[in-house]
């Protein structure tokens, strides 16, 4: 599971009666910090969470930040806003989608190639917006996305939204997803009610399992 780092002072706290397993409730989790002082790339992408919100409310603090190494901070933002237009949903914070970028730019980091590839592709985004792809409305994003179609810049951005977006407790706490079950007996032992958005089957349906 990755994780992404969060500027705070203290680790959130588990109790015993954060985690349900029967419904699915995501307990807090212990996110790494990352302090402002270690984040010496190329460019640092930072905001917040909003207040008040689930991921907050797990969250050590609402302060997140993501270091790139050879790619700027305005390139950083441009795959994320990017990232909205192939992958959109609104529940998900700029922090989930700052781990696109981040990702992309330890590609280019360790290959000369993919950075120009990126470079270049970043530059024909802000190009068909006229200056900056991120201030472009809604509709203007998507029809210059949807123009790069087929393209390797576009290809390698989409391929990559499928880990960085969905693979990460941020987004395993927004979509309600409690994580692996393997290591607690799997699901068929947790009578199959981990997603506490559905209804709750019946005894009928989920028997209880003679161990």
């Amino acid at each position: 599971m990755r994780v992404i780092a969060i500027q705070g002072n203290a680790p959130a706290v588990v109790t015993a009666s954060a985690c349900n397993e029967d419904v699915g409730d995501v307990p807090k989790m212990n996110l790494p910090l990352a302090r402002r002082e270690f984040l010496k790339g190329s460019g640092v992408l930072m905001g917040t969470l909003v207040t008040g919100s689930l991921l907050a409310s797990l969250a050590p603090s609402p302060v997140w930040a993501v270091e790139l190494k050879v790619l700027s901070k305005a390139e950083g933002e441009a795959l994320m806003a990017m990232g909205r237009v192939l992958y959109p949903h609104e529940k998900l914070p700029d922090a989930v989608y700052a781990l696109l970028a981040k990702d992309l730019d330890a590609k280019a980091a360790g290959d000369a190639g993919a950075a120009k590839m990126l470079k270049d592709g970043i530059a024909a985004l802000n190009k068909a917006a006229n200056g900056d792809f991120t201030k472009a409305g809604k509709a203007k994003k998507l029809q210059i996305v949807k123009a790069m179609e087929g393209q390797p810049f576009f290809g390698t951005v989409r391929g990559q939204c499928v880990t960085s977006l969905y693979d990460n407790d941020m987004a395993y706490a927004t979509f309600g997803y409690p994580g692996s079950a393997w290591e607690k007996g799997g699901y068929i032992t947790r009578g199959f009610q981990d997603l506490k958005w559905l209804p709750a089957p019946t005894a009928q349906a989920s028997p209880a399992v003679d161990l």
